[in-house]
């Protein structure tokens, strides 16, 4: 493959008074990292976008209604897609890294279609999460004290691995599924838990203090009666999965 000049696009989004906003962020076939902003800026989100000079631009669309900011990021598509190239060689061609504004209640989808997605949410006032990879590995850190968070983290054929906050109120889900890695899940001490775990070739390793209640199922003594709790769903088609507690 002949090297194509990589370009780069600065993101820089306006607050506009927004208090939520839904973020949808699809970059094509490269790596993405999220984070937050830490310089104080008036944003919503910041970073830098590249892209291959054959691409064309990534395009942006941003409305603000009601007080919700809705942005979304697309990467160019005129190149053949990165992903069609061997697994080994799974990490995007482009980088993008976008840091969102913490005090915003953060609704994010992310998609790559076979770079590496690293998510580091902490410190983010996050109420959704559901990202995607066609192939490379997956790095999901959760806020500490999120409530009600429904978190997804999918990839083809990588590695996973999910970081559960501490702190964490109300009814929580974390869904961690790979096509062929491992899947790691941790979960903070003290928090009840109920884990199903599925591995097509690989082995189940779940923390002692869950009890078994089933073939795949473990959960926590306290889990049935507890307030706050977190359901946790791990897969993989030939990696190993297990959930310790950290």
């Amino acid at each position: 493959m002949m090297a194509k000049n990589v370009l780069t696009d600065k993101l820089s989004e306006p607050l506009n008074g927004a208090t939520t906003a839904k973020v949808d962020i699809n970059t094509g076939a490269g790596n993405l990292s999220i984070d937050q902003l830490t310089g104080g800026e008036q944003l919503l989100a910041g970073g830098t976008l590249q892209y291959l000079e054959n691409q064309g631009l990534p395009t942006r669309s941003m409305n603000t209604s009601n007080g919700q900011a809705t942005l979304t990021l697309r990467g160019g598509g005129t190149g053949r897609p990165w992903f069609r190239f061997p697994w080994a060689a799974c990490n995007g061609a482009t980088e993008w890294q976008i840091h969102l504004n913490p005090n915003l209640q953060s609704d994010i989808t992310a998609h790559s279609g076979g770079g590496n997605v690293k998510l580091d949410l902490a410190g983010i006032a996050v109420t959704r999460v559901s990202a995607d990879t066609g192939g490379g590995n997956m790095d999901v850190v959760l806020p500490d004290n999120a409530a009600n968070l429904s978190v997804t983290a999918k990839t083809g054929a990588g590695n996973v691995t999910v970081e559960i906050g501490s702190g964490i109120t109300g009814s929580n889900t974390v869904n961690a599924n790979s096509g062929a890695g491992n899947v790691v899940v941790r979960v903070p001490s003290g928090i009840a838990a109920r884990i199903h775990t599925t591995s097509g070739l690989g082995k189940a390793t779940v923390d002692s203090r869950f009890s078994k209640i089933d073939g795949n199922t473990y959960q926590s003594l306290d889990y049935d009666g507890a307030a706050d709790k977190v359901k946790i769903t791990v897969h993989s088609g030939a990696g190993n999965v297990s959930v310790n507690t950290k």
